[in-house]
């Protein structure tokens, strides 16, 4: 390869696997950025002392930032470094670092801006998954389908990730969140420049590494910033940058359905409280409007399925 490719490696409680994650990254890597997030068993410490590979660099917080802001310390001193494509990988030893260039090559050859792990390719595989994974998987890569717009994509807390450099400049780092809703922000930034993401396939490793996020401690914070970002994408894509037929479906469908279900439960609970029936004209006042109202969300929705980015825009992007 004669791009630069760098990795961004963030840790955080990882000291038990930090050194061989970096032994296993082949020589298509020239930069490697160890990002030690305030890590409270030294981490970055124990790399500079014992790790003698050259293309390492270790880069320290002062206090914790999270993921998110861990990576984002990498990807900026990766770029300030002159590097072409970024890839994100985690210290725990969960991603094959043999992988990096398949996640790099269809950034290289133009066919994507951004590439992410998918762990659900090979059906053998997700036998080797817990359970409560496979289900909070599926669950939230229904909600991020809707809040990016990526609706190809799966596994998106997938972090074994790449990006171009320039793409990576462009992703307003400022207000990406920091934490474990990072990887999902950053597909529903993506959106919004119209990159073109890609899924690679992979396998699932799951070891005697310790997970630090808690479900239900993100819980509601997922949901509140899934939704955040769906209005966000629906606005900027279907209203402010551009209106097609596809906006008036969206306007026009949803207030056909309010007034059917509003209009309806109303003269349902009149009905039910008096005892009399409902006229047939009362009953189809209600079910039209409620019928057309649906049709219209669904076309909407089979035209946002349809309006994935498709064309790079890394080549169109200033350096």
């Amino acid at each position: 390869m004669t791009q630069q490719v760098a990795v961004v490696i963030p840790c955080f409680r990882v000291r038990d696997h930090i050194l061989q994650v970096i032994a296993g990254i082949g020589p298509e890597v020239a930069l490697i950025y160890v990002v030690d997030d305030a890590c409270p068993d030294g981490s970055g410490e124990l790399v500079r002392a014992q790790c003698r590979d050259a293309r390492v660099f270790v880069l320290q917080h002062v206090s914790n930032k999270g993921v998110g802001g861990a990576v984002m310390t990498g990807y900026a001193a990766a770029i300030a470094d002159g590097a072409t494509v970024l890839v994100k990988v985690d210290g725990d030893g969960q991603m094959d670092p043999a992988l990096i260039v398949r996640f790099v090559r269809p950034i290289l050859s133009g066919q994507a801006d951004y590439t992410k792990g998918n762990r659900f390719y090979d059906l053998r595989q997700i036998r080797n998954m817990p359970a409560i994974r496979l289900v909070g998987n599926a669950v939230l890569s229904f909600m991020a389908k809707l809040s990016t717009g990526y609706w190809h994509l799966f596994d998106p807390t997938n972090g074994f990730t790449a990006i171009h450099a320039r793409v990576a400049r462009h992703l307003q780092a400022q207000e990406i969140s920091e934490r474990y809703f990072f990887e999902t922000d950053v597909l529903f930034r993506l959106n919004i420049l119209r990159a073109v993401v890609v899924d690679i396939p992979m396998d699932a490793h799951y070891g005697d590494e310790k997970s630090n996020l808690r479900v239900s401690q993100v819980l509601g914070e997922f949901l509140f910033k899934h939704v955040r970002n769906f209005g966000k994408r629906i606005f900027y894509g279907y209203f402010l940058r551009d209106m097609t037929v596809a906006s008036l479906e969206l306007l026009l469908g949803s207030a056909l359905l309010t007034f059917g279900v509003v209009f309806g439960g109303l003269r349902w609970a009149q009905a039910m409280a008096s005892g009399m029936a409902t006229p047939l004209g009362t009953i189809m006042l209600a079910a039209l409007p409620a019928l057309v109202g649906l049709q219209m969300l669904l076309a909407f929705v089979a035209f946002d399925v349809a309006n994935v980015p498709r064309r790079p825009i890394h080549d169109d992007l200033p350096d």
